[in-house]
C-alpha cells in the first residue's frame, strides 16, 4: 500500500500575526505545519500567538516589527530567511484605524493609518519580492477588504488605505504579468470580522465600534487566505455574501448606495453602549504591548458571528459551479427540445 507524502514546509510571513485575521491566518498555516514568522509589535500578543503555533504543528519566528517601518520589515525578512529559510508566502494583514468623521481626525493621525495600512503593506511587498523575484517563486497574499471598493461613513483613513492597496495590487500584477514571472500576488476582500480592532482602535464615537453585520469569524477569512496562497492566480477573491452583495451594488449603483449608507452607516456601526473613554488604543503602540493581555484572533461578537461562508466557497470553486451550471442548462435544454418533439 501507498501512502501520499505530506506536502513540503512552506515558510510562510504573516504580518499583524497577533490578533484577528492575522493570528487566525497564522494557525491556519501552522496545522499543515509550515513554517510561520509572527510579524507584529506587541510582545503579549507575539509570545501567546507563537505558542498557539507551536501548539497547532508549526515552527515558528516572532519578530518584533513595526509594518510602518521598511527598515525594520527589511530586518524581519533577512532574520526569516536566515533562520526558517527562503520566503514562500508572504502575507500582509497588518493595519489600524481610526472610527471618527473625517473632521474629527488630526493630520498626524490619518498620516499613522496610511503609514501601516497603505505603506505597510508595500513595505512588506517590496521585502518579499526582493527575495522571490530573483528565485522566480513566492506568493504574496493582500488581505484586502470590501472598502477597498466602497468607502462607508467614519472609516474615511481606513477606506482611503483599502483603495491604496488596491490599485497598488492591481498595478504591481500587471508588471509581474508583463515580464512573465512566477511569482503571483493575489487579494481577498473580507468582510466583516470578529477580531479585536473593535475593542482597541482609536475612536471618538459615542458608543462603542461594532462590525456592520453579517458578521464572520477570523477562521473564515483565515481559510481564504490559505486558498489564496494555495491558489495565487486568481487576481481576487470574495469572502462573505455580504461583500459580494455590496461590490455588485457598487458597480451597478454607486450614488443609491451613497444614500443609504448615509442613512444607515453610523449607526450600524455602533452598538447600543457607551464607548468605554478608557479603552485601550493601538495606533500609537501595541494595545497588547506591556498591558500583560493577549487579545487573541476573535473579538467580543462570537454570538453574532458566523463560522462559514458559503460564498467564500462559490468564490474558490467558479469551476465547478461553471460545469455544474451548463450541466443544468444542457438538461433544462434537452428537456425543453423533448417536449417540443412531442408536441
Amino acid at each position: 500500500m501507498t501512502t501520499t507524502p505530506p506536502p513540503a514546509r512552506s515558510v510562510v510571513v504573516v504580518t499583524g500575526a497577533t490578533a484577528g485575521i492575522g493570528r487566525a491566518s497564522a494557525l491556519e498555516f501552522a496545522r499543515r505545519g509550515d513554517a510561520v514568522a509572527l510579524l507584529a509589535r506587541g510582545e503579549e500578543g507575539l509570545a501567546a500567538a507563537a505558542r498557539d503555533v507551536e501548539a497547532a504543528g508549526g515552527v515558528t519566528l516572532p519578530v518584533l516589527t513595526d509594518v510602518a517601518d521598511p527598515g525594520q520589515v527589511e530586518a524581519a525578512a533577512e532574520r526569516v530567511e536566515r533562520e526558517l529559510g527562503p520566503i514562500d508566502v508572504w502575507v500582509n494583514v497588518a493595519f489600524t484605524s481610526v472610527f471618527a468623521r473625517f473632521l474629527d481626525i488630526r493630520p498626524e493621525e490619518y498620516r499613522r493609518v496610511t503609514e501601516v495600512n497603505y505603506l505597510g503593506f508595500v513595505n512588506g511587498t517590496r521585502s518579499a519580492l526582493r527575495r522571490m523575484h530573483p528565485r522566480d517563486r513566492g506568493t504574496i497574499v493582500q488581505v484586502g477588504s470590501t472598502l477597498a471598493y466602497r468607502g462607508i461613513p467614519l472609516q474615511s483613513a481606513y477606506c482611503g488605505s483599502k483603495h491604496a492597496i488596491q490599485g497598488f495590487h492591481e498595478s504591481l500584477r500587471t508588471e509581474l504579468l508583463h515580464e512573465g514571472s512566477d511569482v503571483h500576488v493575489t487579494m481577498v476582500q473580507m468582510p466583516a470580522v470578529n477580531t479585536p480592532q473593535f475593542s482597541w482602535v482609536l475612536s471618538r464615537l459615542p458608543r462603542k465600534a461594532q462590525p456592520v453585520p453579517p458578521i464572520y469569524q477570523p477562521e473564515v477569512a483565515a481559510r481564504a487566505v490559505r486558498h489564496a496562497a494555495d491558489h495565487p492566480r486568481r487576481r481576487e477573491y470574495w469572502v462573505g455574501a455580504s461583500t459580494a452583495a455590496t461590490l455588485v451594488a457598487n458597480a451597478v449603483a454607486p450614488g443609491i448606495l451613497d444614500r443609504y449608507l448615509a442613512r444607515t452607516g453610523f449607526d450600524a456601526q455602533q452598538t447600543g453602549q457607551a464607548r468605554e473613554p478608557d479603552q485601550p488604543t493601538n495606533l500609537w503602540e501595541p494595545a497588547d504591548g506591556g498591558s500583560g493581555h493577549d487579545f487573541g484572533a476573535h473579538g467580543r461578537f462570537d454570538s453574532r458571528s458566523h463560522g462559514t461562508s458559503a460564498q467564500a466557497w462559490a468564490s474558490q470553486h467558479h469551476g465547478v459551479l461553471g460545469l455544474l451550471a451548463g450541466s443544468t442548462l444542457g438538461a433544462l435544454t434537452a428537456g425543453l427540445v423533448r417536449r417540443r418533439a412531442r408536441a
